[in-house]
Formats: C-alpha cells, structure tokens, sequence
C-alpha cells in the first residue's frame, strides 16, 4: 500500500499555488516537496511573443539577476524581439528617406519656378 502524504504547509486544498510533488528522502519516507510556479516569461511589448534569450523566472526572482543575464547585447534587448526591432529600424530609416526625397522634389520645383517665372513677360493688367 502506498503511504498517506499530509501537506506540510497551511493550505489544504491542491490549489495552484499548492502543487506538491512526492521525494524520497535518504531514510526512504516519502514526503511531499512545494513546487513553485512557472511563469510564461517575457514577452515582447509590440508583437506579444516570448523573447528568447531571456529566462523564465518569477517577478522576484527576476531582481536577483545580473543587468547581463536580464537583457540580449542589441537595442531594445530585454523588450522587443529581433523582428519588431528590425522592422522599428527600417520604418526609421524609409520615413527619414521620404523626407530627403521630399526636399529634393522641393528644391527642383522652385528651380523650375525661377526659371519659367524669369523668362516671362507681364501683361497688362
């Protein structure tokens, strides 16, 4: 027959934040051991999905950690996936190529306005 285990914390009830699993210990009793949770991980702010690089550790858990081990080397490291970065950089650099290609066409607009205006000759009014 297999040995009755009790709960060796307060709660009594096999909640989620009671899970036990069952160790043998040296002198071959079984007793339960508190498992703690396991959290989904860290997420990407723009796209939802979990970054990887990045352990899956509880809130606490997470203010023990070195500046290294809570971030990737790149921009947007502990925050963003290497996608919505790439995409954040691409976006940056189209916009400000429409601006270079804004002030070009302006700048050839006036030069053609000098040019057409000068040549013209006023009537009477």
């Amino acid at each position: 027959m297999v040995a009755r285990l009790t709960y060796r914390r307060q709660c009594r009830y096999n909640t989620k934040s009671n899970k036990q699993r069952i160790l043998k210990t040296p002198g071959g009793k079984l007793t339960y051991q508190a498992v703690t949770k396991s959290s989904k991980g860290p997420k990407c702010g723009d796209c939802g999905k979990t970054l990887i690089g990045l352990p899956r550790l509880r809130a606490k858990e997470y203010r023990r950690l070195k500046n290294r081990e809570k971030r990737v080397s790149r921009a947007y490291g502990g925050s963003r996936c290497a996608g919505c970065v790439r995409s954040r950089i691409v976006r940056a650099f189209l916009i400000e190529e429409q601006k270079c290609v804004k002030q070009v066409l302006a700048e050839k607009l006036s030069q053609a306005k000098e040019q057409s205006g000068g040549s013209k000759k006023k009537g009477k009014k």
